[in-house]
């Protein structure tokens, strides 16, 4: 096991917030890659722990797609 990272209860609420609305399984490596990248900052404090999360996340979601009546695909003709 590694090293525990020590969060104020702030950052680890803004992480979990984050996790909150991947699947199961992409929340187990959305947190893994989020404590990566906290561990690699140089500082740390919300801001920077909000831009980790912000890097990690953007890789995880996927959004849905809510479109009514057109075609699902994502490629366009």
């Amino acid at each position: 096991m590694s090293t525990p990272i020590a969060l104020s209860d702030s950052e680890l609420e803004a992480i979990m917030n984050a996790a909150k609305p991947l699947t199961p399984h992409g929340r187990d490596l959305f947190l893994r890659q989020v404590a990566a990248a906290i561990v690699a900052l140089p500082e740390r404090g919300d801001g920077a722990v909000a831009r980790a999360i912000r890097s990690v996340w953007q890789r995880h979601f996927d959004p849905p797609d809510l479109r009514i009546g057109e075609s699902r695909s994502r490629v366009h003709a």
